[in-house]
C-alpha cells in the first residue's frame, strides 16, 4: 500500500490543477489506501478540468475519492494571457511559425487573429515584422 506522500506525488498535478482552478480543498487525507480529496469548486467547469486530471493519472479511480460540489460563492479564477513576439525570417510563412509555436501548422489563424492590426492577409507577412504570438 502506497504512503500518503507516495499518494500525494502521484496525484501531485491534481493538486497544482486544484490551485490553478481556485478550488478550494477542505481535506486531504489518506484512508483504507485511498487518497481522499474533500473541496469546492468555484465552478462546474474548475471541477471538470480536476476531474480530467484525476482520470488521466487513474481512469479506474481505484486510490482515490474525490468531492468537488461547486460553490458560486467562491471566486473565479482570471486566466491571464500571455503573449510573445515573433520576428518574420525569410520563408517564414504562418502556418510554418504555428508548427514552431503550437505543434500544428493549423493554427496558424491564432496569429492572424491576433496580428490583424498588422496583417490583412494570413499569406502576406513580411521579413522583420513582430507578430504576437498568443498563448496555444
Amino acid at each position: 500500500m502506497a504512503s500518503f506522500d507516495e499518494q500525494k506525488a502521484k496525484y501531485q498535478s491534481v493538486l497544482d490543477v486544484i490551485q490553478e482552478q481556485g478550488v478550494s480543498v477542505k481535506n486531504l487525507h489518506q484512508q483504507d489506501g485511498k487518497l481522499f480529496i474533500k473541496g469546492a469548486a468555484p465552478s462546474l467547469d474548475a471541477a471538470n478540468k480536476v476531474w480530467d486530471e484525476i482520470k488521466r493519472i487513474n481512469p479506474g479511480l481505484d486510490d482515490i475519492t474525490a468531492d468537488f460540489p461547486v460553490d458560486p460563492s467562491l471566486p473565479q479564477v482570471q486566466k491571464v494571457q500571455q503573449v510573445q513576439t515573433y520576428k518574420v525570417k525569410a520563408g517564414d510563412t504562418l502556418s510554418k511559425i504555428s508548427k514552431e509555436f503550437y505543434g500544428s501548422a493549423n493554427e496558424y489563424m491564432k496569429i492572424f487573429d491576433a496580428n490583424k492590426d498588422k496583417l490583412s492577409d494570413p499569406d502576406k507577412i513580411q521579413v522583420g515584422q513582430e507578430l504576437k504570438i498568443p498563448a496555444a
